[in-house]
């Protein structure tokens, strides 16, 4: 099982301090705004505990996340309150695509996602590759689409 990129996980832990940084800034303008300002310890000790269960949220995520390009399917599994096991048969690939948003252009990431026949949760993502893993884990999805499409007939 191939595991993603270390790099991921601290641009998921950034995100997480971000967000709680975002969040207890609201809380203090509120505040203000209210007129009735909470004690700093109050508001220092809910960022901290709050940053952390982040953190620790975002380690186990990484940790829980693997990949596999198996014989006949692509076999994802990630999750930490509740664990996803996802099979794609090739056969109903539709296409493939690598992307990289602000975020992981800066962190040097890239993200695959594979495009499946069918109407509820039609595609799958395989988040914090390197630009060339994502690239070359693209081309051998397409290859083996094209093959099942040619060994079993279309999806659809």
């Amino acid at each position: 099982m191939r595991s993603l990129e270390k790099r991921i996980q601290t641009v998921w832990i950034l995100g997480t301090i971000l967000t709680e940084s975002v969040l207890s800034g609201i809380v203090v303008a509120a505040s203000i705004f209210i007129q009735e300002s909470f004690p700093l310890p109050v508001l220092a000790v809910s960022f901290v505990l709050f940053a952390s269960l982040g953190v620790v949220y975002s380690v186990l995520r990484y940790r829980n996340w693997g990949f596999e390009m198996r014989e006949d399917y692509l076999y994802l599994e990630h999750g930490v309150i509740r664990k996803i096991k996802t099979k794609v048969p090739y056969v109903r690939v539709q296409h493939v695509d690598t992307q990289r948003n602000l975020i992981d252009r800066i962190a040097g990431l890239s993200s695959v996602v594979v495009y499946t026949a069918g109407s509820r949760g039609a595609d799958v993502g395989i988040p914090g590759l390197l630009p060339e893993d994502a690239d070359i884990i693209q081309e051998e999805l397409r290859k083996v689409a094209v093959e099942s499409e040619e060994k079993f007939g279309d999806a659809v």
